[in-house]
């Protein structure tokens, strides 16, 4: 479908993506993605805007990836939207029967009437040919746009932990028992900490979250009442032409405000045999998950174990790149490696098995994935990670977090990282 392009400076980037986020709240369906001027080698654009429906897909699990590539193939325009975890029912013989408070549906994905691209000097819109007429109106009113001081509309969030430290630790030693056993060799295991009867401000807390956080990957997104706020560091996914990239994180270590004990927090990340182990089984299943799709021979580890330092955490990050045959349907890359690795375990099915056994509720939107796929095929997702999630009508609000267990765990230093990762999403919330 065609749309109409138009290009304009910018003599402040920063403020008007400020602006332009603001601006968008009055449509109900809106997606940002920020790469918070990250420059990562891999990253096309700044930030982008897509908001207002033209049409949209809406699924539970049962032939979601079907249905979305019947809907990408069809629309054959940009579309945005997200991936929950659950659709590993519609990969594999699997269930979701635990208890799930936030409602967000399995699949989401919108053709947006209205598209922003922001460099650091420039927004490019694409519209709609429709809409045409209302580009030159729109970058008056963004520009204009007053940022009024964010109302508090937050009450004090009462954050409590669904699964409690004896049972965690109890569930972790349960875990190691499989491994012990040869069952399998890794699972990422999550607890959801949550708040009932609460009100916030998505815009304001989304916005607290980003400044602390600064994520390559930062995701704001509105479904009607359902919120995603993202500070996500990591990328699930990327095609480009034949070309497509993993970057999974496997291995966190805290920052300090100390330079010399930060250097050597983040040494110490690098040298850890626990955290190397995590991270090479995940790269280990995600060259298997793309070699069954791949042109053959044509797979190929870009950066093994490379360290990234974000205002939070050091994270360990590994890169896989591979070639897809033309004739491959791009939603079908992303079926063959969905879940992604870094939130399942190794192998792969088991581990989700055990995931479903031990959790105690729904992973839903968590751990899943947003993005969006241009018109040539070509997409980008993130993996949601480090996310709050809110359901404006039932006043629900909810993150989680996890680690992997490998034989080298320890459950009280597993419950420790998982605190650390919380630690960003408390902090705005409360």
């Amino acid at each position: 479908m065609k749309r109409v392009e138009a290009r304009y400076t910018l003599k402040d980037f920063r403020l008007f993506k400020s602006q332009v986020l603001a601006w968008s709240q009055q449509f109900e369906s809106v997606v940002w993605l920020d790469s918070n001027h990250h420059q990562e080698k891999h990253s096309q654009f700044e930030a982008v805007l897509a908001f207002g429906e033209n049409s949209h897909l809406k699924s539970d699990f049962h032939n979601a990836f079907d249905k979305l590539k019947r809907y990408q193939s069809e629309v054959n325009d940009y579309i945005f939207g997200y991936l929950g975890y659950d659709l590993k029912n519609d990969v594999e013989e699997l269930v979701s029967e635990n208890e799930d408070n936030l409602g967000f549906p399995d699949l989401y994905f919108f053709q947006p009437k209205k598209l922003l691209f922001i460099s650091d000097h420039t927004v490019t819109f694409k519209y709609l040919h429709t809409f045409r007429d209302e580009i030159a109106t729109d970058f008056e009113l963004i520009s204009n746009f007053t940022l009024n001081t964010l109302e508090e509309n937050t009450s004090n969030s009462n954050i409590k932990l669904r699964i409690h430290k004896d049972t965690y630790l109890q569930k972790v030693s349960t875990i190691l028992n499989n491994i012990h056993h040869g069952d399998l060799y890794e699972v990422t295991f999550c607890q959801e900490f949550y708040s009932e009867n609460t009100n916030i401000n998505p815009l304001k807390v989304y916005k607290n979250l980003n400044e602390i956080s600064k994520a390559p990957f930062a995701t704001f997104l509105k479904i009607n009442e359902l919120y995603l706020l993202s500070a996500s560091p990591e990328r699930y996914l990327k095609k480009t032409g034949q070309k497509v990239i993993s970057q999974p994180i496997k291995g966190t270590a805290k920052r300090s405000n100390s330079k010399t004990e930060d250097n050597k927090l983040k040494d110490n990340l690098k040298k850890n045999p626990k955290e190397r182990a995590e991270n090479i089984m995940i790269v280990d299943l995600v060259r298997n998950d793309l070699s069954k799709i791949s042109v053959k021979g044509s797979t190929e580890v870009e950066e093994l174990c490379g360290i990234y330092s974000f205002l939070q955490v050091h994270q360990m990050i590994s890169t896989i790149t591979t070639l897809i045959p033309k004739e491959i349907h791009p939603v079908d890359i992303i079926k063959n490696t969905f879940p992604m690795g870094s939130m399942t375990g190794a192998p792969k099915i088991a581990a989700m098995k055990v995931i479903e056994k031990e959790e105690e509720t729904k992973r839903g939107l968590y751990s899943g994935s947003v993005g969006y796929f241009s018109p040539l095929g070509d997409f980008d997702f993130n993996v949601i990670i480090r996310s709050i999630l809110y359901n404006q009508k039932k006043k629900y609000v909810s993150f989680s977090v996890g680690g992997a267990i490998t034989s080298l765990a320890i459950p009280e230093k597993e419950l420790e990282e998982c605190l650390l990762k919380a630690k960003a999403m408390r902090e705005v919330l409360i």
